[in-house]
C-alpha cells in the first residue's frame, strides 16, 4: 500500500475532510474520499459482500441440483429370489386380531375404548388369551395421555389383582414433530422385549399445523409412526375418535381424512347401539387379518368387553371362516394332503382361488397346529408344495369330526387366480 493510500484510510477513519487523491487502487482510477462519502463507501463494501454471498450460494445450489439429479439406484428383487427367501411370518400379537404394524382403534368419546385397550395390554403382558385367541407375551408401553395415574390405577384394580412389572405407563409425551418418535425409539432400546404400544389418544401427540393439505398432513404423521412398527416388528395401537355423522361404512366414520386409514395397517371401529347400551359392535379390517365383525357385551361388574358372537379355536373358524372350516373338515377326513394349492382347492370344492387359499393357510399355521393340523411348505423345482397332516391331540377330536363334516359349506363365488 502506498503512502497516499495509507493516508487516505487514516483520514477516512479519523473523519478528516481534506481530500486526498488516491492513485492506482485496484485499477479503478483516482478516487477522493471525504467524510461525506464514508457511508457510501461502507454500503458499497456491504453490497459487494452481499452479492459475493449470493454467488457462492448459487454455486452451492447448482451443486445440490447436480446431486439431486442423480438419485439412488433402485434396489430390486426378482420374483424367483423372493419366493426362495426364508422370511419370518407376520408377527401376531393377538392371533387373528392384532398383527404387527400400526393400527387405529376409533370410537365415540366415553364408549369404552380405554377399558378395551387396557384389558388387551394386561393380557399381552401376561401372555393370556384375549377373547379366546392366543397372545404373544411381551412388554407394553401405554401412553395414557388423557388420564391420570390415579385413574389408571383404579382401572387396573378393577381388572386384575396382579401388578405386572412389564407394563409401562406415561401420562405425558411429546408431539410427533416435538420428539415422541425419538422417545419411543429410546424406550424400545431400553426394553428389547417390547411387543405393543398403546397411544391414547392420537390427537394428543399430533401437531397444530397450518398446512392446508389435510390429507398430506395426516399421511405424513402416520408414516412417521409406521416407520417404527416396520423397523421394530411391533404393534402400535392408536386410540382415536369418530365423527358424529353416521355412515353405512363404519370405517368412514373415523375422524380425519383417508390419509389416516390409508396409511395404517389395520382399523378397528367400536360402535355402541346407544349411549346407555352395554352392547356394541367392533368392526375390524386390515392388511394381514380378515375383515370381521364382533358382537360385544360390556360387563359392568368385571368391567370387561366380552365377545358374544364368536367362539375360540376350531369353533371360531367354523362360525367365521368357511374356507378354513372346509380345509379342517377335509384334512381331518383324509388325515393328510400333499400337493399344490390348486389341487387342494379342487379337493375342498368351495370355489376359492389357489393363491387366496395358500395365503389363508399360511396366515393361520399357528391356529391350525393348535387343533392338530401341521402345515409344511416344501419346495420342489419351480413350484411350492403344501403338506397338511392331521395329528389328533386327544380323543375328543374324534367326536368333533362328525360335527365338522356335518356342517354344510355353501359355495362361494369363484375368484380369479393372481397368477392368471
Amino acid at each position: 500500500m502506498s503512502w497516499r493510500q495509507a493516508l487516505a484510510v487514516r483520514n477516512l477513519t479519523r473523519g478528516n475532510t481534506k481530500r486526498i487523491p488516491l492513485m492506482n487502487v485496484n485499477s479503478f482510477g483516482e478516487f477522493f474520499f471525504v467524510r461525506h462519502y464514508k457511508n457510501i463507501f461502507y454500503q458499497s463494501m456491504a453490497a459487494f459482500d452481499f452479492f459475493n454471498i449470493l454467488f457462492l450460494k448459487s454455486r452451492k445450489g447448482e451443486k445440490n441440483k447436480e446431486a439431486i439429479a442423480m438419485p439412488k439406484k433402485l434396489e430390486t428383487v426378482t420374483g424367483e429370489a423372493l419366493m426362495n427367501m426364508d422370511l419370518p411370518p407376520i408377527r401376531m400379537i393377538v392371533h387373528n386380531l392384532l398383527p404387527q404394524g400400526l393400527h387405529i382403534l376409533a370410537g365415540a368419546p366415553k364408549v369404552g375404548k380405554s377399558w378395551l385397550t387396557l384389558l388387551l395390554a394386561l393380557k399381552v403382558v401376561s401372555g393370556e388369551p384375549f377373547w379366546g385367541q392366543p397372545t404373544e407375551k411381551g412388554s407394553v408401553l401405554y401412553l395414557c395421555l388423557e388420564d391420570s395415574l390415579a385413574r389408571i390405577k383404579s382401572r387396573m384394580l378393577d381388572l386384575t389383582d396382579i401388578a405386572p412389572a412389564n407394563i409401562h405407563f406415561a401420562t405425558v409425551a411429546e408431539t410427533i414433530n416435538g420428539g415422541v418418535v425419538d422417545q419411543i425409539k429410546e424406550f424400545i432400546a431400553e426394553v428389547p422385549d417390547l411387543t405393543m404400544i398403546v397411544i391414547d389418544t392420537l390427537q394428543c401427540i399430533r401437531n397444530v399445523s397450518g398446512d392446508t393439505n389435510a390429507y398430506a398432513n395426516d399421511y405424513r404423521d402416520i408414516k412417521r409412526l409406521k416407520h417404527i412398527t416396520d423397523s421394530k416388528n411391533i404393534a402400535i395401537l392408536l386410540v382415536h375418535h369418530v365423527r358424529k355423522q353416521n355412515d353405512s361404512d363404519p370405517f368412514n366414520m373415523i375422524s380425519g381424512t383417508t390419509g389416516l386409514t390409508g396409511a395404517v395397517d389395520g382399523s378397528y371401529v367400536l360402535v355402541k347401539e346407544s349411549r346407555s347400551s352395554c352392547s356394541a359392535k367392533l368392526f375390524v379390517t386390515g392388511r394381514d387379518i380378515e375383515d370381521m365383525e364382533y358382537m360385544l357385551e360390556f360387563d359392568k361388574d368385571s368391567p370387561v368387553w366380552n365377545v358374544v358372537s364368536c367362539g375360540s379355536g376350531e369353533e371360531f373358524y367354523l362360525h367365521n371362516d368357511k374356507i378354513l372350516a372346509a380345509v379342517i373338515a377335509y384334512i381331518k377326513s383324509e388325515q393328510t394332503f400333499a400337493g399344490t394349492a390348486t389341487e387342494l382347492a379342487e379337493k375342498i370344492k368351495i370355489g376359492i382361488s389357489p393363491n387366496v387359499l395358500a395365503k389363508k393357510i399360511h396366515q393361520n399355521e399357528t391356529s391350525l397346529k393348535e387343533i392338530g393340523i401341521i402345515v409344511e411348505t416344501p419346495r420342489t423345482g419351480l413350484s411350492r408344495m403344501l403338506r397338511l397332516t392331521y395329528v389328533p391331540l386327544n380323543d375328543d377330536d374324534d367326536d368333533n369330526d362328525s360335527k365338522i363334516e356335518s356342517n354344510s359349506v355353501p359355495d362361494l363365488p369363484s375368484q380369479p387366480s393372481l397368477l392368471s
